[in-house]
């Protein structure tokens, strides 16, 4: 195994000629550090960039975050997906806001129990926004770390994450912001996932078990995931005039609080989907055929078939039509759904 503490210095004067210019790497303070760090999860840095200034545009200190209406702060988000992380932000804001007088705590113990923190997002607000030594293991880092000690351990297990976080841990320089950034920088702009690694312009190539011995492809090591789950819904796109029907679901579970499209579990044949809006209270309407889409979440996937639908008549009292436009302006709708307008 390479001695690990060899590669800080020569990744560390890497980092600071090859860094990429980002929004959230100016004005470095621990709320647009913790910002942009949830966006980061699961987006692409480039889809980011714009999201990051416009929240920030929107909601530049921690207190108006706090106070937002949930269903504007949704809008905000919309595009990014996993919604929960948006809404565990404002629970974190609010218990910010008033437990620590709007200060993010520096203190491992206090930050690891707000909502929405783990371990990766902790180490980052600490080590980057206050210059403390932890260590922040993200996707990046665990291919980065295993790959150059040759470690052959599944990443995605929890026991190689607490091994590879000691390892870091240990080597960590007295500030260890720059350090951090430079290996999660080094793994998406060099050591990459899919393809071949970049390794003649790595600094530590030479330190590197996986460079010398060539077997970048074969690490690191994942085990194999469940496979994902599979429904088929039908979507009905209800329009009257220049307004359309839409529902906010429940406040818990996936999608929660966002607004949808009316819909039902299965493939329904026209026959059905006429029987299921008569059952809705629609008497007089036109339906006809729409688009298909698949979808898929993490651990699921939805087949979607769809339906538009023009009735003659609604029920103010009852039914939630929208105007078409506010569609795009004020609500909420996931991407999911947003496929079919």
């Amino acid at each position: 195994m390479t001695e690990l503490e060899n590669i800080v210095k020569p990744l560390c004067e890497w980092y600071q000629e090859n860094k990429r210019d980002l929004p959230w790497r100016k004005d470095v303070d621990p709320y647009r550090v913790w910002v942009s760090e949830i966006m980061l999860q699961q987006t692409r840095v480039e889809a980011v960039k714009e999201y990051f200034e416009r929240f920030l545009k929107r909601l530049p200190t921690i207190y108006d975050l706090a106070t937002i209406e949930e269903d504007a702060l949704l809008k905000l988000w919309e595009g990014l997906g996993y919604y929960n992380r948006v809404k565990n932000m404002q629970k974190m804001a609010k218990i910010v806001c008033q437990t620590y007088h709007g200060q993010i705590p520096n203190r491992y113990e206090e930050i690891i129990r707000l909502p929405g923190i783990g371990p990766y997002t902790a180490g980052a607000i600490l080590s980057i926004a206050y210059h403390l030594p932890y260590p922040c293991i993200d996707g990046n880092v665990l291919r980065v770390i295993t790959r150059i000690t040759g470690n052959t351990k599944p990443i995605n297990k929890d026991t190689t994450k607490k091994e590879m976080t000691a390892q870091i841990q240990a080597i960590l320089p007295k500030d260890p912001s720059i350090f951090n950034q430079a290996l999660m920088e080094l793994g998406a702009l060099i050591c990459i996932p899919n393809g071949k690694p970049n390794c003649s312009h790595c600094p530590v190539q030479k330190m590197c078990v996986a460079c010398m011995q060539n077997r970048y492809d074969e690490i690191p090591v994942k085990e194999k995931k469940r496979s994902r789950k599979i429904e088929n819904k039908t979507v009905f796109l209800i329009s009257y005039q220049d307004r359309m029907k839409i529902e906010k679901r429940k406040s818990q579970g996936l999608l929660s609080s966002l607004y949808q499209f009316p819909n039902t579990e299965g493939h329904l044949t026209i026959e059905e989907g006429k029987d299921y809006l008569k059952q809705q209270g629609y008497d007089h309407f036109k339906i006809t055929k729409g688009k298909m889409y698949t979808h898929i979440f993490t651990h699921l996937e939805w087949n979607m078939i769809s339906y538009n639908v023009e009735v003659e008549k609604i029920k103010p009292e009852e039914d939630h039509f929208v105007l078409k436009k506010d569609l795009e302006n004020i609500y909420s709708l996931p991407s999911a759904f947003k496929k079919f307008l």
